[in-house]
Order: C-alpha cells, then sequence, then structure tokens
C-alpha cells in the first residue's frame, strides 16, 4: 500500500485549484512536445499523452471522489483514451493513495460519536484497499472479522461543483462539444450522488444479496446497519483475494469457465429479471473465496432499469433484428440513437456505425456459448471503435443515445473484459432466455 495522504481538500477553492495547477502543468507537457515533435513526432506524442496522464492522475488520486470515480470509468473504456491514460487511470480500481488514520478518526467521531478504537476489539490504522471514493479497514469484535469502508472527508459536498470542474477536461479528452456529453453529465452526477450515499448503498446490497442468493457459487458479505452510518459501511470481511490475484495464481480453464459463467448468470439475472444491475464490474468488486466462489463486496453503483428503456433494448435481442431495417430504425428511435430532425448524411453514419458495432458487440448474447479468450475478437472491437472515435465527421453524431446507456454499456463492456482476463468459455444465450422468462 503507498504512502499515507494526510490531508485532501475539501473546499470548492482549494479543489479547483488543484485542478488549475494540473492544467498548468499540462501547458508546460505541450510546450515540450512541440520542441520535441520536430524531431521524432511519433516518440513525442507517447511522451505528451504519458506525461499528461500521470499529472492527471496525481491530481485526481490527492482529491479523491467524484473526479476520481470519473478517471475509473473512463480506464474502462479503452477504445476511447489513448493507451497512456487507461494504463494510468486504472490505478483508480484498485491502487489509490489511502488517507492517514487521523482522518478515519475523525469520519468516525463525526457520524458513529465513536472513535473506531470504541467499537471494535482491534481496528488496522493502515487501509487494507482504497479506491475513488473510500478506503477499507479491518476490524474485529469477539473474534468476528469486519471489512470497514470509510468514505473519503468532503467527498459528498464537493461532488457537484468537481464535476462542473472536471467536465471541460473530460470533453477535451474524449474530443466532443460541452453541450453533447450534457445530459450524459447529468447522468453520472446522480449516480455518483447515490455512491457517496452509504446508508443507500447498505439498503441496496441488502436487496441484491437477497435476491441473487440462489445463483450459484456467489456469495455476499452480511451487513451491519447498527454499525454502518452515512459515511461508513461495516460487513462481513470476505477471506479471499481480488479477482486480479486470483487469475495471477493461474487457474484451471475449469474454474475460469465455471465462475465465468456465475458472473454471467448474475447479470443476466439482474438485468432481465430485477431490472437493475451492478453497474461496477472491475475486478476490485469481487473476491475469489478460499471455496473457489465469487462474492461480490460492492454495491455503491446500482442502476436501475426504466421498463421503457428495457423494453426496446430486449427487442435488440430477437433473431431478426438486423434483418428488419425498417423495424430496427424504430427501436433506434426509441432509444434515441437516431433523431427524427436527422439528415439523410447523419441517419446513415448513425446506422453505419450501429451496424458495425453491434454486428461484433451482440456476438455473445446471440451465440449459444463464446470464449472470451478470443483475443481476434477483442482487438476487432477496440480497432473499430478506435477508427470510429478519430473519424471528425462520425464523431458528431457519436454523443447519443438514451442516457440510460451511460452505466448500460459500462456495465456490459466491463463484463466483457473481465470475462476475457478469466479467459473463460461459458453458455451466453440460455442465460439470457431463461431469465426473460
Amino acid at each position: 500500500m503507498a504512502k499515507n495522504q494526510n490531508k485532501i481538500s475539501t473546499s470548492k477553492l482549494g479543489r479547483a485549484g488543484k485542478l488549475i495547477g494540473t492544467g498548468a502543468k499540462i501547458g508546460s507537457n505541450y510546450l515540450k512536445y512541440y520542441a520535441k515533435s520536430l524531431v521524432d513526432g511519433e516518440n513525442a506524442r507517447k511522451e505528451l499523452d504519458e506525461d499528461n496522464a500521470k499529472d492527471v492522475y496525481e491530481t485526481l488520486n490527492n482529491l479523491k471522489g467524484g473526479p476520481l470515480k470519473v478517471a475509473q470509468m473512463l480506464s474502462m473504456g479503452v477504445d476511447i483514451l489513448p493507451k497512456a491514460y487507461t494504463n494510468e487511470f486504472s490505478k483508480a480500481q484498485n491502487n489509490v493513495v489511502p488517507l492517514s488514520y487521523p482522518l478515519v478518526m475523525k469520519t468516525f467521531k463525526k457520524y458513529l460519536k465513536k472513535y473506531p478504537e470504541d467499537i471494535f476489539d482491534t481496528f488496522t490504522k493502515q487501509a487494507t484497499n482504497a479506491a475513488s471514493i473510500g478506503q477499507v479497514h479491518k476490524g474485529t469484535i469477539d473474534n468476528k472479522t469486519y471489512a470497514v469502508k470509510v468514505q473519503y472527508p468532503g467527498v459528498a459536498d464537493s461532488l457537484q461543483s468537481d464535476l462542473k470542474i472536471v467536465k471541460p477536461l473530460a470533453t477535451q479528452l474524449l474530443g466532443l462539444e460541452s453541450h453533447q456529453i450534457e445530459p450524459y453529465m447529468v447522468e453520472v452526477e446522480a449516480k455518483l450522488l447515490e455512491e457517496t450515499d452509504y446508508i443507500l448503498e447498505v439498503k441496496q446490497s441488502i436487496e441484491l444479496s437477497e435476491a441473487c442468493q440462489h445463483i450459484e457459487r456467489l456469495k455476499f458479505p452480511k451487513y451491519y446497519p447498527e454499525l454502518s452510518a452515512p459515511r461508513i459501511i461495516t460487513m462481513d470481511w470476505m477471506e479471499g483475494v481480488s479477482l486480479t490475484e486470483w487469475l495471477k495464481t493461474n487457474p484451471s480453464q475449469e474454474d475460469r469457465n465455471r465462475l465465468g459463467q456465475t458472473l454471467w448468470n448474475f447479470y443476466q439475472f439482474q438485468i432481465h429479471t430485477l431490472h437493475k444491475m451492478h453497474a461496477d464490474p472491475h475486478p476490485g468488486n469481487f473476491i475469489i473465496t478460499n471455496e473457489n466462489e465469487i462474492a461480490v463486496i460492492d454495491f455503491g453503483c446500482v442502476k436501475s432499469l426504466p421498463l421503457d428503456f428495457y423494453t426496446s433494448y430486449i427487442k435488440l435481442l430477437q433473431p431478426d433484428f438486423l434483418e428488419n431495417p425498417s423495424k430496427m430504425e424504430g427501436i433506434l428511435l426509441e432509444l434515441e440513437l437516431l433523431h427524427p430532425d436527422d439528415n439523410t448524411r447523419e441517419k446513415e453514419m448513425v446506422l453505419e456505425i450501429f451496424n458495425t458495432m453491434y454486428s461484433m458487440i451482440s456476438l455473445p448474447l446471440y451465440a449459444t456459448s463464446f470464449n472470451f479468450d478470443d483475443d481476434e475478437y477483442f482487438k476487432k472491437l477496440f480497432e473499430t471503435g478506435e477508427q470510429f472515435s478519430k473519424n471528425k465527421e462520425m464523431k458528431k453524431v457519436s454523443a447519443r443515445g438514451s442516457k440510460h446507456f451511460i452505466y448500460f454499456n459500462r456495465t456490459y463492456f466491463g463484463l466483457y473484459q473481465l470475462l476475457h482476463e478469466m479467459k473463460a468459455n461459458i453458455n451466453t444465450r440460455s442465460s439470457i432466455e431463461e431469465n426473460m422468462g
């Protein structure tokens, strides 16, 4: 675990100053780039991306909260940003500098009116894990071990002002106009505010874990509302290793397939039966237990799917969907991927992008089984996405679709990535059909 962070900016002015300072660093990096590009343009651009990514991430890491969460989300879209950024931003998943213990004590005293030592028999002063919004400590009471998640000070209070400051940076990195991402920023802000509400997270965690208890090889910690608060969550400590660490042990293909199937079934049940989803599928949120089962340890980000959105989405899963152009256009209008006032060229571009990308993305959804260890499939998927993102004409129609796609697509993309890392070969279509009823 990295060296602790002893203080965190909580005022709007202080946090804004951090980001403005980063902007100055980026400007300096560009000056170096212009000089080097005259000699070696390709390597100069690579160095620019690496320098900018490190400077941006360092600032977001110090600020924690919303800005760091946005970095984490961007790191899961490897076809959106240059590789230097995704590599650096991926640290937000499980390699964040933790806050020092006095700040943890201050949070306990404010919300539970006691210090950790007054509640627990033992309590680790060093965080066992630190992420974008909070960090985890280990505590015991009567020889029972708990995981205690403590939110960083000021995260909830500064979230809205943080996102206003981060928005120009996001538009620049994505190469979009401010008005194009405004509806999606509203959705992101709403979900991030929910993630800072630990009372809501405990409620969601209990509800979803109870609803999904029947899924084979899936486990959940028990949550303790009496030991939790608006900025503190106490749950069972789940013995095991992170999904990333488990993969380093070179598990058998049988175990990869079995646990990959568990993850797939977990998400299809949520989407098609519960009409909601655990919308933060990065490796740090899953523990492989000593019994070789998957424990889901974080329900901070849960996306509910409105019935109209879900009804339109399942129309995409009909076998003849791509073979009926007029039917397809009607569904794309429902999903706001096509607009009623689109001119001929705009309509052509949207249909080209959708047909190309959906034909690839939907392969696992239509297939009886799918091998997520297929490197060529993912290479083609990412290269096609990158090709469209670099086309200036097509970029004009890229920021489209219902706001619900933000977390829906993030969830599916994250799930695909997890299964790819697991090299899992699983049954896909049967689980969808079973949960669709």
